[in-house]
């Protein structure tokens, strides 16, 4: 199995984002992030601001908008459709888009779902405990009036809500994705190292 696309997962504050980028880096590939939020933007014409709210945690993936986004209708009449719903259309095509274009990292909106039917893709989730998250992100992002635990529980919470929600799977669970790392332990460059080690092994 060849593996020319990396999805990343990744809980609050663990470092997901940064495992990524590192990754990228580190297999020369393209890396989609706040770029992705781009491509998003243009192609939807909504604020990248809107997206970057809203986008990951409610990417409505039922039936009916997987057959509609797949079908060639969605591009010529998107507009029909509630805003929530053309966002999504939008970020399954163009992560369908980047995935086909060339080797990548892309990290969450959803695209271990959206690319699920594809053998050439390799869907991380990367964790750590809460003592670890908590230190990182008053690191990165400083204090703010709630505490760091409440923090971590918000964002979690919401991306668990919606991932069940609309994939029907259960976010973090260990039979969604190929590798789970716990970036507390390992540290974040050992797990983009790991992960580029198991992208090597496959692709030989």
């Amino acid at each position: 199995m060849s593996i020319k696309v990396v999805t990343i997962s990744r809980q609050f504050g663990s470092g997901g984002r940064t495992v990524a980028r590192l990754l990228a880096e580190k297999l020369g590939w393209g890396y989609y992030d706040k770029e992705l939020v781009k491509h998003i933007a243009a192609e939807s014409g909504l604020a990248e601001s809107y997206i970057l709210d809203s986008g990951e945690y409610a990417c409505s993936t039922n039936s009916f908008l997987f057959n509609w986004a797949m079908s060639a209708e969605s591009g010529r009449n998107p507009g029909t459709l509630p805003v929530s719903d053309q966002l999504y259309i939008v970020q399954n095509n163009v992560i369908r888009s980047l995935a086909e274009k060339g080797c990548c990292v892309i990290v969450g909106r959803c695209s271990d779902y959206i690319l699920r039917d594809r053998d050439d893709v390799l869907n991380v989730f990367v964790h750590a405990d809460k003592e670890f998250r908590a230190d990182r992100i008053v690191r990165l992002y400083g204090e703010t009036m709630d505490k760091p635990a409440k923090r971590l529980k918000e964002k979690d919470d919401k991306r668990r809500t919606y991932y069940r929600h609309d994939t029907g799977r259960i976010w973090g669970a260990a039979e969604n994705y190929d590798v789970t790392l716990d970036s507390g332990r390992l540290g974040v460059e050992h797990c983009s190292d790991i992960i580029a080690g198991i992208i090597d092994e496959l692709n030989k």
